[in-house]
């Protein structure tokens, strides 16, 4: 048995929820920064996680406080919030803290650390799309960070409850590259949750393997409201979508990122998911703001700081950010579509 740690997860949405249920499962120490009728729920019910055999698990030893001065301090800080919502507690978490902590954000897209120890011109560099002005990167100490790509799909349904639709795989690695003691302890706290963690020696590579699939079906899908396998069986949809994957290769390649999967198999992999709505569309159909800056418009901005077009991202880009604009400034509904004949 391995040493228990103490995981702080601020955020407990739909990944927060499933990642803290299960690391509190498999023995670990679990308190959630939340808030309202979720932050009553996992403290009068524990964290319920349901998944598509018909399994149901509860973490009832999972403790939540919307105060961040009274949490305690913990190992492991896990940022769970969409990229858009970071900036609002980045200035909070300090009293989470102890000497050794570590902060694992767990954001879609291009992240605030993206150019820490990146190294060439573009070293230290904020992406002013995700951290406008850098207030997360001077916020939270780089050398507290180490890199995580999620890779589930989970839904939260109701305070307390999430779905777990597909995926378990969380890789991680240190900024630099360089192993470490303590992603080691990490990735073994994850591994006994039942979660799979392999240490990467190449986050950001990683990072760029599952936002080359999100950057493109997330706007697609909250455009079209399709699903990922709507998507790619549609030869509109596929050649769209391709054409997206394409140019954001282009800008990755000449970041010095390899992709190890090829074009083809990255679709098909996104077609056998099936009909799942990504979690761009959700909010659409919630009235939510999309990640739309973090998963899409940081990569028009990486296109222009390295010289590569993106004509195609950048179309799309600038119609899902009027699609937003619309829905909450003018408080358009947008409704699911119900598939039972109601």
């Amino acid at each position: 048995m391995g040493v228990e740690m103490r995981f702080c997860i601020v955020g407990a949405g739909a990944i927060g929820g499933f990642v803290g249920a299960k690391l509190a499962l498999g023995g670990e120490d679990v308190t959630y920064i939340a808030r309202g009728k979720n932050l009553e729920a996992i403290n009068g019910e524990g964290m319920k996680v349901f998944y598509r055999d018909g399994r149901e698990e509860v973490a009832t030893t999972v403790k939540a406080t919307d105060d961040y001065a009274k949490a305690g301090t913990f190992d492991v800080v896990i940022l769970a919030l969409k990229a858009h919502q970071v900036g609002a507690v980045a200035g909070k978490l300090a009293p989470l803290y102890h000497e050794n902590t570590v902060v694992i954000p767990m954001q879609n897209g291009i992240p605030f650390w993206y150019f820490h120890d990146h190294g060439g011109e573009l070293a230290g560099r904020t992406v002013e799309t995700v951290d406008p002005g850098g207030v997360v990167k001077d916020a939270i100490p780089k050398e507290r960070i180490v890199g995580c790509v999620v890779y589930p799909a989970t839904e939260l349904v109701a305070p307390g409850k999430v779905v777990h639709i597909e995926g378990d795989r969380f890789p991680i690695g240190e900024l630099n590259g360089v192993p470490s003691e303590r992603a080691t302890r990490i990735s073994e706290a994850f591994v006994r949750a039942g979660l799979k963690c392999p240490l990467l020696d190449n986050v950001r590579a990683e990072m760029w393997l599952k936002l080359w699939g999100n950057l493109t079906f997330n706007p697609i899908s909250a455009l079209t409201h399709a699903t990922l396998q709507d998507i790619c069986e549609d030869p509109y949809g596929k050649e769209l979508a391709a054409q997206m994957m394409r140019e954001a290769q282009a800008v990755a390649e000449h970041l010095g990122i390899t992709f190890r999967v090829p074009l083809d198999k990255r679709i098909e992999g996104a077609r056998k998911v099936g009909k799942h709505k990504t979690s761009m569309l959700q909010d659409v159909e919630a009235g939510r703001p999309i990640e739309i800056d973090a998963l899409v418009g940081s990569v028009v901005e990486l296109g222009d700081l390295t010289g590569i077009p993106v004509p195609t991202i950048r179309a799309i880009f600038q119609a899902a950010k009027l699609l937003d604009t619309t829905y909450t400034s003018q408080v358009v509904s947008i409704r699911a579509v119900q598939t039972d004949g109601s």
